[in-house]
């Protein structure tokens, strides 16, 4: 499930970047390559799990399929804030450096 919701938010990511891509003031960008990796992360993590537990895998109980669905949707909101605090930082607009020095 976390890798479903990661790729998910790569693929939607990386679709929006695209359309925005020859001016991305946004840094959306950098928000698909966050999503990507925690995609890549996931799917070696799956890739593990699968050699240890073969057809077991295939199989969770609802329980854990719960909690991997937390997990992804915390790994998918962390991403976001990472991706905020790193716009605001880089403020491409302006607009934090205009409102602090409004005078």
């Amino acid at each position: 499930m976390t890798l479903l919701i990661t790729v998910f938010a790569a693929v939607i990511s990386t679709i929006v970047w695209y359309r925005k891509a020859p001016n991305d003031d946004m840094c959306i960008g950098t928000l698909c390559l966050i999503y990507w990796g925690a995609s890549l992360m996931w799917m070696v993590d799956a890739v593990f799990e699968y050699t240890e537990s073969k057809t077991e895998f295939f199989m969770p109980a609802a329980s854990d399929m719960l909690n991997d669905a937390f997990l992804g949707f915390s790994v998918a909101a962390f991403g976001l804030v990472i991706w905020l605090i790193i716009l605001f930082v880089k403020d491409p607009r302006n607009v934090i450096k205009e409102t602090l020095f409004r005078g």
